[in-house]
């Protein structure tokens, strides 16, 4: 076991995000003095943590001498790798293609930067973010801070690993199936995947039959996540959400909670079942009415249907890729899973109009026959324990890695499908001492209802960082 981590007596200290801003705001310290901090706090942690993509020191040193404006100006970050960042390459986890650097900011990239974020490159990912690990064959394994010998999760895992290990307090991450709350699960990390149409998407995810990916951050507070969606609606807001606001603390309203730590289709570990439970018990003594749910209201084919709509993804980025990423593209470098996938979905084309149909009547049925009865739903994050690098290795048999991954990730895509957001929090902790996640979902704009419950939970139940277990 080996916990790795940066925290230290340098410019960044133990410093949150928003405590970075009122340090800087005083003149405490300064954005070049944090982007060095950060940049040797990346230098130091990463050959343990493998969680770098793509180093832009340089040019955040730039960044941080020019000045700008936004809430968070200053601050460093670093922004996961598949999406569009001016001078960067954009890899999307794999090495399948020669790197060539984006020309323009994609339309997160443009918000990202406009919160004054400085974003010192780009972190990694599994190959595409289909696996709910990052252990590619040949870039290797982005492995957790708490405790090496695990997976940090995925896929936005090399995110999440600097900011639990203390590189940065605030990283882009995006969710295509879990991939915001997953990582923030397994490192301890505050993951709140917003409602469709709260962040702007690139191009190419905008044109997805189903939009199921989400762009966000992890952060390690509450008060972090909660003021970066603030400061994401004053630069460009949907007005056909319900606005976040600034959400500075709990409701006083008490809400009724539908718990359930039984998925659609696999079964849940006793250790996860247990922590959802004692959650479940810290909410009741808090005041709020909770109810005890056999399973989701969500159809039977549902894990099926999403699996078919996630592998025909795949074959999009597979038959595609020379279209996509260029002539160097070489299939033959892409990781079992990937290829598995493409498969899969090859093979049973026939069912996809269908299973796409019903995915997206999901919504409409979910919301109706839940949250007409309650306000928020608790699950775990995750239906097992984080596991060791190796159990979802991409080079396995196909038929391997995918029944693990779906006896893991059974809980986060329903909310994918749904639009509807769902954060998670790091309540409880294993029996080998890492950190477990436990996430919370609301219908579709109810974003400030889970923050605000977070904020009430963090109080309650404060969780720590690795500086304060070290």
């Amino acid at each position: 076991m080996q916990l790795v981590h940066a925290f230290g007596d340098d410019a960044l200290g133990n410093s949150d995000a928003l405590g970075l801003v009122e340090r800087l705001q005083s003149g405490e310290v300064s954005p070049v003095e944090l982007a060095e901090a950060a940049i040797a706090r990346a230098e130091a942690v990463n050959p343990e943590l493998n969680a770098l993509a793509y180093r832009a020191f340089d040019q955040a040193r730039d960044a941080a001498k020019r000045g700008g404006s936004g809430r968070f100006q200053g601050v460093p970050t670093f922004v996961k790798d598949n999406v569009d960042v001016a001078g960067m390459p954009t890899m999307q986890g794999t090495d399948a293609w020669q790197p060539h650097p984006a020309a323009a900011d994609g339309d997160f990239a443009k918000l990202y930067r406009n919160t004054g974020l400085i974003a010192l490159g780009k972190t990694q990912l599994s190959e595409f973010g289909f696996s709910a690990s990052a252990e590619h064959p040949r870039l290797g394994a982005v492995r957790n801070p708490w405790n090496t010998d695990y997976t940090a999760g995925a896929s936005s895992s090399g995110s999440a690993a600097f900011v639990a290990a203390g590189v940065v307090p605030i990283a882009h991450a995006n969710d295509g199936g879990g991939s915001i709350r997953i990582p923030a699960a397994c490192n301890g990390l505050v993951g709140l995947k917003p409602s469709r149409g709260r962040l702007p998407l690139d191009k190419d995810l905008r044109a997805m039959p189903l939009r199921i990916v989400f762009n966000g951050v992890v952060t390690r507070s509450v008060r972090d996540t909660a003021a970066f969606y603030a400061e994401a609606e004053r630069i460009s807001r949907n007005t056909g959400l319900a606005p976040i606001g600034d959400v500075r603390g709990p409701s006083t309203q008490r809400l009724r909670v539908a718990v359930t730590a039984q998925s659609i289709a696999r079964e849940t570990s006793p250790e996860m079942r247990e922590l959802t439970l004692k959650t479940a018990a810290l909410l009741e003594e808090l005041g709020h009415h909770v109810e005890y749910l056999d399973q989701p209201p969500v159809p039977a084919s549902f894990a099926d249907d999403f699996l078919l709509y996630w592998a025909f993804l795949s074959t999009a980025l597979v038959k595609g890729g020379r279209r996509m990423f260029g002539p160097s593209f070489d299939r033959t470098r892409l990781d079992n899973l990937t290829l598995g996938l493409d498969r899969h979905a090859t093979r049973q084309l026939y069912r996809l109009p269908l299973a796409v149909a019903r995915l997206a009547s999901v919504r409409r049925r979910h919301t109706s026959r839940l949250y007409g009865d309650y306000d928020v739903a608790l699950t775990p994050t995750l239906a097992h324990e984080t596991p060791r690098v190796g159990h979802l290795d991409p080079t396995a048999d196909y038929e391997q890695i995918i029944d693990r991954l779906m006896a893991w990730v059974t809980f986060t895509p329903l909310q994918n499908v749904t639009g509807e957001p769902a954060i998670s929090l790091p309540l409880a902790e294993s029996a080998a001492g890492l950190p477990v996640g436990m996430m919370f979902s609301a219908p579709v704009g109810q974003d400030a209802r889970l923050l605000e419950l977070a904020y009430e939970l963090e109080a309650a139940k404060p969780w720590h960082t690795i500086a304060e277990r070290a």
